[in-house]
């Protein structure tokens, strides 16, 4: 089976659609690109499946260098025959293609490279063979072998030496190291017992044993980490009969011999001081992989659901980032982000100025007519909040708060790019503007974050840095262009994720735009440096310019299209002032009705590619962000003693993790709702059932105020159910 078979096959995918996306990806186009404007090459692939079809293609291609680069060492020490190379193309892993390269490796000192320069590699041979009879006995032929200079005094020391050398040669047999891989995991136990006495989060794990293939990901990380932060001991175990058994059968012969104890003590000593250890490690390194991948995905996902929430588009938001000593910061941002004003206050202990701070925020809520009040939930939020609460209560005003999350925000507000955006501000300044902009704008804020700061996901800090940046750059990336850009106001940061365009060239755009003013039309794109026909093409469907004379300039409708968008309107009798101006009205429906396959060919498109073309007529420059459900505005605070079992509340999914999800209900103590609580069905996981920032409504189970511990439920109460 070649690759692009293997790829359909395990992608459930057509082999001329595998064919044709991955001539695409090999051309130079990016993931958004092909995603949006090459669906009838692709068959409509989304950009999550395109995303799994690109890693895979990729780790299937190391593999295939990886064997021509085996081949190749193997062939220049002239060994390499057709059985090997047979072997060599078939195996299916890197660790195949290992296990088969082992015996050709050079090796470093080892008793068995050191029994070898001894001279007793005939020695071993003769054992080896294990025959009926040896003529002379076994111990005679060692005495040949007796050599003080070779410091092999007597016979026992050429048989040990003898008996390492087989010990190495079993070790290296791909075939048996497979079967011992595949016995080990089938019927190993991953256990874990305490490492010291001392109390941890990791107790759990102090006395734990659990069959290797059933267990979870998150428990795989969880001990993992106590085993790095030395609170457990950790080992695989797997009954050493049965493994030394399935071996004896593939290395002992059925007839006897008197070789065949001295084989069985090198298979014993093969299996518990060479192959054992290095499964162990495997098998170990294997259950992190795949517990990592499955964290990843979930964090992934996770991302993307906070980065997608709606915007609060439109409103004049305060940020507030609560603090102690240092005060409160306080950020006036206007509807488009812009920083009207700023203030520090001291409601909080240990200086409580209370009645200056609530005269600061009258003036500043009143002044600049604010519509909400962002307050971060870090440290001093919950006194923030109830100040905050109390003072809207006194003005009788409009005005809301929401607690906005902050993580990252102090990784942003002490970064390079925070200080040339806010050279003048101070850290906490700066935090404060990021948390009003992330409630307007969580897209655009957001992704000057490091991905790994945001914390939606779980043990992401053990993850391999390169793997969980490529998936989460990914992410980032999709999200971004499925939303696309304000040519005329992205940052770089933002500019940085559309397709086609990288950081130094998104930096040039912005430089361009400071330079010679708004940019007038989506093709003047091409006017600034390192952006070229192929940067444009990947780019130009992801821009927006809203004052563009041309209005498809403003919408998802890629330039290589607008002929058959003008066509598309000219068929149904409508102009581009009618897109302009919001006039356009059930074209889909009327292609749909006439048939879309005869219309797709009239204006010379696909049929994906049609109804693309129809829904961006029909709503230009709509954001897809907008059909989701906005944050959870609050006028009052609800402390975590306030909370009684039975009680039912709405609140906002913060964080999923394998074994439920966590809930924001307004007590600066997330919830959470186990995943045998998520639902009245059975969930496998709760990324069925749940996403980061869905509203959801919850039923308090259990408070322990003590430990500031939630138990919430999602179920339907079995009252209600009756």
């Amino acid at each position: 089976m070649d690759m692009l078979q293997k790829l359909a096959s395990e992608l459930s995918l057509g082999a001329e659609q595998v064919e044709k996306t991955v001539a695409l990806l090999d051309e130079g186009n990016t993931v958004p690109f092909i995603a949006r404007y090459r669906k009838e090459v692709t068959g409509g692939l989304d950009d999550t499946v395109l995303r799994k079809l690109e890693e895979r293609l990729r780790y299937l291609r190391n593999i295939e260098a990886r064997k021509e680069e085996v081949l190749s060492l193997i062939a220049a020490q002239e060994k390499l025959t057709p059985e090997i190379e047979a072997a060599v193309r078939a195996a299916a892993t890197i660790t195949e293609v290992d296990d088969i390269y082992r015996p050709f490796r050079p090796h470093r000192k080892t008793r068995a490279s050191v029994a070898r320069e001894r001279g007793l590699a005939p020695l071993a041979e003769a054992i080896f063979a294990q025959k009926k009879t040896y003529d002379p006995p076994i111990d005679v032929l060692a005495e040949s072998f007796i050599d003080a200079d070779k410091e092999i005094p007597d016979v026992e020391s050429a048989l040990a030496g003898a008996r390492d050398i087989i010990a190495e040669d079993i070790s290296d047999n791909a075939e048996y190291r497979k079967l011992v891989r595949t016995l080990t995991f089938k019927n190993g136990q991953l256990v874990s017992k305490k490492a010291k006495e001392e109390d941890s989060v990791y107790a759990q794990y102090y006395a734990y044993s659990e069959p290797i293939f059933r267990v979870p990901g998150h428990r795989v990380l969880a001990i993992n980490r106590g085993e790095k932060e030395e609170f457990l001991k950790v080992s695989v175990e797997v009954p050493e009969d049965l493994i030394i058994g399935a071996l004896s059968d593939k290395v002992l012969k059925k007839e006897d011999s008197p070789a065949r104890q001295a084989v069985l003590a090198a298979l014993t000593d093969s299996y518990e001081r060479l192959i054992a250890p290095a499964v162990e490690r495997e098998i170990r390194n294997d259950l992190f992989d795949q517990a990592s991948e499955g964290a990843i995905l979930l964090f992934s996902d996770n991302l993307r659901h906070l980065l997608l929430q709606a915007p609060i588009k439109g409103k004049t938001v305060l940020g507030f980032d609560p603090g102690y000593v240092n005060g409160c910061k306080l950020a006036v941002v206007d509807k488009t982000g812009k920083v009207l004003d700023t203030a520090v206050i001291y409601p909080t202990k240990p200086r409580q100025r209370t009645d200056e701070a609530k005269r600061v925020m009258r003036r500043l809520i009143s002044a600049y007519r604010v519509d909400i009040v962002a307050i971060g939930n870090g440290t001093a939020s919950r006194e923030s909040e109830a100040f905050v609460a109390e003072l809207l209560r006194e003005m009788q005003c409009d005005t809301k708060y929401v607690i906005v999350s902050e993580s990252g925000a102090s990784v942003y507000s002490a970064s390079k790019l925070a200080a040339e955006e806010f050279p003048e501000f101070d850290v906490m300044q700066r935090s404060a503007v990021s948390i009003a902009r992330r409630l307007q704008d969580p897209l655009a804020e957001l992704v000057k974050i490091d991905p790994k700061a945001i914390g939606v996901g779980q043990y992401q800090h053990d993850m391999k840095p390169s793997r969980l940046d490529e998936s989460l750059s990914g992410v980032v990336e999709d999200c971004v262009n499925s939303v696309g850009v304000d040519l005329n106001t992205a940052s770089h940061s933002l500019l940085s994720y559309i397709s086609g365009i990288n950081a130094t060239s998104a930096k040039n755009i912005v430089k361009y735009r400071e330079e010679n003013g708004e940019f007038a039309a989506r093709s003047d794109v091409l006017k600034v440096p390192r952006i070229g026909a192929k940067a444009y093409e990947q780019c130009a469907g992801f821009l927006r310019v809203p004052g563009s004379p041309e209005v498809l300039d403003n919408t998802a409708v890629h330039p290589e299209s607008y002929a058959a968008a003008r066509a598309l309107l000219a068929r149904f009798g409508y102009t581009e002032e009618d897109v302009k101006n919001g006039r356009i009205v059930g074209i889909s429906a009327r292609i749909r009705k006439e048939g879309s396959a005869a219309i797709a060919a009239e204006i010379g498109v696909g049929e994906p590619t049609l109804f693309d073309i129809a829904a961006e007529l029909e709503k230009p420059g709509r954001d897809l962000r907008d059909a989701f459900e906005p944050p959870v505005l609050r006028d009052d605070v609800l402390e975590l003693s306030d909370l009684k079992p039975g009680m039912i509340l709405n609140g906002t999914v913060r964080n999923v993790i394998d074994f439920g999800a966590f809930v924001d209900i307004g007590v600066h103590q997330d919830g959470l709702v186990h995943i045998s609580e998520l639902s009245d069905r059975f969930v496998k996981h709760p990324r069925e059932v749940v996403s980061v920032g869905d509203i959801v409504k919850v039923r308090v189970i259990s408070v322990d105020t003590q430990k500031k511990r939630i138990a919430l439920s999602m179920k339907t109460p079995k009252d209600d159910a009756n």
